[in-house]
């Protein structure tokens, strides 16, 4: 099968810092890679670098078989991001974000219309549409946000920590939304601090830490690798009033 996703080899270093140390990745289409990693792994790097929002310092990246740095406008066409924080427009209702978005992407007015109240409804965000960003909750912003990254329905889309912030409710709801998108032939990568959502959502799981793979397999693979229970055992002796360990040889 193809690889919608392939890396090779990316170094990314901002001044002293190495954000990026030779990652290599392959995302299968219609496949979900979840990235794994503590903050300042340089999972997010990797995300922009990807979504052609900065340049790779050496190494290869390439989605749907296209160049990201030779040919980013196209990559662009075919992409869709949510970044940590929701990029939408306070000022501006839900709805009106929604067809703005659209016409970025060159929509017709109708059919920007159209898809806009289609994702209000699957985000259940309708009843909220025509009133300003103000007035939304975090997760409400936050479901705005990935609801905007869709709009163009893009056959790869890379989801950076979309859960952060959102109740049990509303994760729970968008994992169903991410699994419909996926079972429609949308490959995706997700970036997650929840072992649980990688869990639930992706075929294989990438732990990335101090710029560098260190971990990659499916769920189950990764579990038997670290699961394993080790029993240190030590015998205590009464001596007077104290005690002291004769520690197993």
């Amino acid at each position: 099968m193809p690889d919608s996703i392939y890396v090779s080899d990316i170094y990314k270093s901002f001044g002293e810092v190495q954000a990026l140390r030779g990652v290599s990745l392959r995302v299968p289409k219609g496949k979900v890679v979840g990235l794994l990693g503590p903050n300042g792994a340089g999972k997010t790097t990797l995300v922009r670098i990807l979504a052609t929002l900065m340049y790779p310092d050496k190494g290869e990246a390439k989605v749907e078989g296209i160049d990201v740095v030779a040919r980013p406008d196209d990559v662009r066409r075919l992409i869709g991001l949510t970044g940590q924080y929701a990029a939408v427009d306070e000022n501006l209702t839900g709805r009106e974000n929604l067809i703005m978005i659209g016409r970025l992407y060159h929509m017709s007015i109708d059919a920007a219309r159209s898809k806009a109240q289609e994702l209000l409804n699957r985000f259940q965000l309708a009843d909220a549409a025509d009133r300003t960003l103000k007035t939304y909750s975090g997760g409400m912003r936050r479901l705005l946000d990935i609801a905007a990254s869709i709009i163009n329905s893009p056959t790869v889309l890379f989801l950076d920590e979309p859960t952060t912030g959102l109740d049990p409710k509303s994760r729970l709801e968008l994992w169903t939304i991410i699994r419909e998108l996926v079972a429609g032939g949308t490959t995706l990568l997700l970036t997650t601090q929840y072992l649980e959502e990688a869990d639930r959502l992706a075929d294989t799981i990438v732990v990335i830490d101090h710029g560098r793979v260190v971990a990659e397999g499916t769920s189950e693979d990764l579990k038997r690798r670290t699961g394993k229970t080790t029993l240190d055992e030590v015998f205590l002796t009464l001596t007077g009033h104290s005690i002291e360990e004769t520690p197993t040889v």
